[in-house]
């Protein structure tokens, strides 16, 4: 089965290319060699080769920059979508799309499941959603994988920010009134992959890891489990903070959690902890060491 994976160097992208099942042939393509914000070179290259599924996981991630490059955000998360629904399309592949939680205003007082009603608060957000309905829109077989405070042991994420500032700080300030579900690229490149060898299902559905944090207590999360391996050397104290006491451009949803029961049923996937999930990541930098 030929894939090809868009915004294969990004952190979701370079997973989805390291855990490429054997029977797959990938085509992975970065933003370089493939920009989807270009219509004409979308279709080009997807009717040169043909692929049985595309799987979408280019996108505009910065969230506070996003408010002052909203046209850069669109070109690349909603129109570029768009582009690639045509081109799957035109030559009869699947498209599955990575979209976000924060397409949700975090009004929720429980996790929001696939079809709950979308509204987006900020720029980023917004161009995630216009992507989706994009999708819906132009490809028959398409089917969007929404997710939550992703990281990697690459690229530029929670994560690797705290485990950077617990070196260089005496004491941290973070975010305690914001709760989401932080997200492996390794269990998400696993539920895409389960979502490739299943060609019936379409639609939406929502993957995390299981269970709920605030940003600060993934961050006291981050120093316990860095600690216990040797990654830091010594513990500083971490403050909660209101997010008033921390602004930012972008609006951000005060809860995000994701229902991902649909997709641990029909991905055949059991799903684990966040917690334990984050020490598996940070195991595989500490192998990188």
């Amino acid at each position: 089965m030929k894939v090809l994976v868009c915004g294969a160097s990004g952190q979701l992208g370079h997973m989805l290319c390291a855990t490429v099942p054997g029977h797959v042939q990938l085509e992975a393509r970065n933003s370089a060699q493939l920009d989807i914000s270009d219509l004409v070179e979308v279709a080009r290259e997807v009717a040169a080769l043909r692929p049985a599924v595309i799987i979408n996981a280019a996108a505009y991630t910065a969230v506070d920059r996003a408010e002052q490059e909203p046209e850069h955000a669109h070109a690349v998360n909603a129109r570029g979508p768009a582009h690639l629904a045509q081109a799957a399309t035109q030559c009869g592949a699947r498209l599955i799309h990575v979209s976000t939680d924060y397409v949700f205003d975090g009004t929720a007082s429980r996790p929001y499941r696939p079809l709950d009603a979308c509204h987006p608060l900020g720029v980023y957000g917004a161009s995630k959603r216009a992507g989706e309905e994009a999708v819906f829109a132009m490809a028959s077989q398409g089917l969007i994988v929404r997710t939550s405070w992703l990281y990697a042991a690459q690229g530029n994420n929670f994560v690797r920010t705290m485990l950077r500032l617990m070196r260089e700080r005496s004491e941290l300030g973070v975010v305690a009134d914001q709760i989401g579900s932080p997200t492996w690229t390794g269990t998400l490149a696993a539920a895409l992959w389960a979502a490739v060898q299943r060609p019936q299902l379409h639609g939406i559905y929502h993957w995390a890891d299981l269970g709920v944090a605030s940003w600060y207590d993934f961050a006291v999360a981050i120093q316990e489990e860095a600690q216990a391996l040797g990654l830091l050397q010594q513990a500083i104290p971490v403050r909660p903070l209101r997010s008033e006491e921390y602004p930012t451009p972008a609006r951000r949803p005060a809860y995000s959690v994701l229902d991902t029961s649909d997709a641990r049923r029909d991905f055949e996937l059991a799903g684990m902890h966040w917690r334990a999930v984050l020490r598996m990541m940070l195991k595989e930098l500490t192998n990188d060491a």
